[in-house]
Order: C-alpha cells, then structure tokens, then sequence
C-alpha cells in the first residue's frame, strides 16, 4: 500500500476518542490517507493527538476533527462531506445502571442509520460498521462447534441489552443497505473481546479485565470463556474490509484464535509478568460465589449468564478472504499489561 495513491482519499472514523477508533486512525495516517473524525467535544482534540503520538504518529494538517454526536442529525453531512470511506467505529458504551433496554438499543440503532444516511447522501463508496460478536453468540443453546458469521444473536432470548443494541444495530445497517442504500456498500467487522496496547487513559471497558487482575482486584477467575483479539489486529481487518473487493456485503468476525477460559488469561500474566503480576491470582472463583455476588454488583450479574459456557468463534473467512493475519491471544494479553504498566496507568 503506497502514501501516495491514497493522499486524496478522505476516510472518517466516527468515535475518534475511541479506543478501537484510535487504533483505526493511526493505521489509516500511517497508510497515506487524509483522516476526518468525529467527536461529541472537540475539547478532545488534544487526547486524541497525544494518543496518537504514543502510537508513534503526529499527523498535522493530515488529521482534522468535526464535532457530531449520534444522538443529533446535526454536522453528519459535513462530516461525510468528500469521503471515500466511514470506519463507522463509535457506538454506545455498557451502561451498568439502566432503567430500560431501550436506553442503549435506540441510541445505538438511530446512530447507525445516522450515519449511513449521510453516507449515501454524500457518493461514500463503502462503510464499514464496528459490530461485535455480541451481534452472533447469544440467546443460543450451548453449543461446541466455533461461531462463525451466518449465526445471529437470538434478541428474544436471553441475550443482555448491550448485546441486543449491537445485535438491532447491525441488522437495521444491513436492511437500510438492502432498502435504501443506492449502491453504497457496507462491511461488518464483529471483535471478540478486544485487547493490546493501550495508548492514554481512556481506554475500553474489556481492558479493564486486566487491569483489575493486575492490580489484585480480583480474587481469582470467574468460569468465563472468551475469544480475544488485540486492538491492532482489529483496526487491520477495519482496513482490509474498507477497500477489499470481497469484504462487500460481507460480516467478519475477529478473533485471535480458540476461546480461552478466562484462568488462562491470569496464567499467562503470572507467567510473563514477573513482580507485576505479584497481585494475580490465578484461581477459578466457583460458580455459586459469582451468584451471590451478582445479587449486589450489577456488574458480576452480567457475567452469571456466562458461567461455563463455550464462546469459541472462528475467524476462518477473514483470513480466508482478507489474507488477515492476527497475532495470538497471548501477545494481546502482554501488549495491554506491558501499555498499563509503561503508562503508569495502574494506581
């Protein structure tokens, strides 16, 4: 990929805060392109920059930002305004305390349709929508065999209100597209729980799962099994979906690997880590003690449906169709700890 057949093409990434957006921008400035992206406060603009810088990269005039929020159809069409491409990246947070699911399904499916509504209003060849395996793995019986892309997310059954607004979310995407898209194009990527490098102090809520076993916060492991993939590969395969011929049309999940049970995640930090890793603790807590626990902690009892269960999911099609090559769980795991730490990010 050479600069310069890229430097008169504008990308915006939405969410440019963001901790995957971040990731998504240093590839795209280091790639040649011209990078717009959106933040609810341009009082933002320095983090993002200092981030980028701890990434390796100043952009200058290379990168612009524009104020837009989700939630309002104001500044979209600006924001879109000559672009070849959207990394459509920002999406709502987790939030603990909700009164109704609602609360995080409209806003998440309103800004979808936001966005690819000024995107095929402004001529942009192809949006690539940040989903997540939440959007394929749940509501589901147990099963063995890896998920792969074709599986949805059963929204009418158990499946917890973030998941569901990312599954609602995807599906409104992909039938605007069928509806109304006028020959703009649309690529999904679905992350299983993302790690690696963390590049200030905001970072997401999945890295937080090191950070609290780093710092002792946790008194061992609940029985829960994960994909992992580091942020680095994810903002890769962001690319790839972007201008691939084959990523058209097409849903990719982005996985390290097989699934691992989350102990192992604790053993490799005890292994690698030495004194760092002094306040791990390497123990599976049984599953009778996170129920209880859950009474109290709106946190842990998002974690009870999870208990014991199999998430394995395949990356197969995206390094089949893509030529995507991630880096292994292990590696994810250690560039999070090793950012934390260098950071000082763990007090």
């Amino acid at each position: 990929m050479t600069t310069n057949s890229n430097s008169d093409k504008i990308v915006l990434v939405t969410g440019g805060a963001g901790y995957i957006a971040v990731h998504c921008i240093l590839q795209l400035l280091q790639a040649g392109y011209q990078v717009r992206t959106t933040l609810r406060s341009l009082n933002r603009q320095t983090e993002v920059r200092a981030m980028l810088k701890e990434g390796g990269c100043e952009p200058g005039e290379q990168l612009t930002f524009v104020q837009a929020d989700l939630s309002a159809d104001a500044q979209w069409n600006q924001a879109v305004s000559d672009c070849t491409y959207v990394l459509h990246v920002a999406s709502p947070t987790p939030i603990l305390h909700y009164k109704h699911e609602d609360e995080m399904i409209i806003p998440a499916r309103e800004g979808v349709l936001r966005v690819l509504r000024a995107s095929r209003d402004a001529g942009v060849k192809r949006v690539v929508l940040t989903s997540a395996i939440g959007a394929i793995v749940y509501g589901h019986p147990p099963q063995t065999a890896p998920y792969e892309e074709t599986t949805w997310t059963n929204v009418t059954g158990k499946a917890p209100a973030y998941q569901k607004s990312k599954t609602l979310a995807e599906k409104a995407a992909w039938e605007f597209i069928k509806q109304e898209g006028d020959g703009l194009e649309l690529s999904a990527v679905n992350p299983v729980t993302v790690l690696g490098p963390v590049l200030g102090p905001d970072y997401s809520h999945s890295i937080h799962l090191i950070k609290n076993l780093l710092i002792g916060q946790l008194p061992g492991c609940p029985k829960i099994n994960s994909g992992f993939v580091d942020v680095r590969d994810v903002a890769d395969l962001h690319l790839r979906a972007m201008t691939h011929p084959a990523a058209k049309s097409e849903r990719f999940i982005a996985t390290a690997g097989e699934s691992v049970w989350l102990i192992e995640i604790a053993k490799i930090l005890k292994t690698h880590l030495g004194q760092y890793a002094g306040k791990v603790k390497a123990r599976e807590l049984p599953n009778a003690l996170l129920r209880i626990a859950a009474l109290k902690d709106p946190m842990v009892k998002a974690m009870v449906p999870l208990l014991g269960r199999m998430m394995n999911a395949t990356s197969a099609k995206a390094i089949r169709l893509l030529d995507w090559s991630p880096r292994s769980t292990q590696e994810a795991v250690l560039a999070t700890a090793e950012s934390l730490i260098r950071l000082q990010l763990l007090d």
